[in-house]
């Protein structure tokens, strides 16, 4: 973790435990004593952090606030990776269409919402500014993609219509999936042809109208 986010850790261990420890301190931020004691002396410095070691009590403590200046910690944002999860998971529950999840996903809605703009920061706000390209994505059927993950999961063959465009041709093939995966914003299954005997990955989606007919898979015992 960066020097921010320590220090937003040690307020917190401080708030939480009473009393921290000069090793549980060592242990939680994974740092040296000479990192910590410079940690500690910024806080106190510059944020007016009213900590003091207390030895009778064997420890790290926030001290009874005096009447000198307030102590509080600058705003800190997310990190790319938790921001990027965070509108990710955010954008991934907004696409799913008005179905069987529709009363479980709006709460999950709002609460990442909440999350987003617990700096003070509204959401639309949030997303205007900070934008998730996708690239290459592809609409995907809803009732093909539910058809091959329960075939995938029930472990159970499905035939399907198979369109090549070399040949510009459709043939009617057996296979077993395998395994799905998801990938730049599009679902791949990975599945074995009984047909050719061969493994196979392809999309999900059906391609473009004019390209070929695609035929729902059928599932078969």
């Amino acid at each position: 973790m960066n020097r921010s986010e320590r220090f937003y850790r040690i307020d917190q261990l401080l708030t939480a435990r009473k009393v921290v420890t000069r090793q549980e301190l060592l242990d939680e931020l994974e740092i040296s004593w000479a990192t910590l004691k410079r940690d500690l002396a910024f806080l106190k410095d510059r944020f007016n952090a009213p900590i003091i070691h207390d030895r009778d009590a064997g420890g790290y403590r926030f001290a009874e606030p005096g009447a000198g200046p307030s102590y509080e910690l600058p705003g800190l944002w997310f990190n790319a990776d938790e921001t990027y999860a965070l509108l990710t998971m955010h954008r991934l529950l907004s696409d799913l269409e008005p179905r069987l999840l529709a009363p479980h996903v709006a709460p999950l809605l709002s609460r990442l919402e909440s999350i987003l703009g617990q700096e003070g920061q509204r959401f639309d706000e949030i997303a205007q500014r900070i934008h998730l390209a996708r690239i290459g994505h592809r609409f995907k059927d809803a009732e093909h993609f539910s058809e091959l993950s329960r075939a995938l999961l029930q472990r159970r063959q499905v035939r399907i219509t198979h369109y090549s465009r070399e040949r510009d041709e459709h043939t009617a093939r057996t296979v077993s999936p395998q395994r799905l995966t998801f990938y730049r914003n599009n679902w791949y299954l990975e599945a074995w042809c009984h047909t050719v005997r061969r493994l196979y990955s392809v999309q999900t989606a059906p391609p473009p109208a004019h390209q070929s007919r695609f035929r729902a898979p059928r599932a078969v015992s």
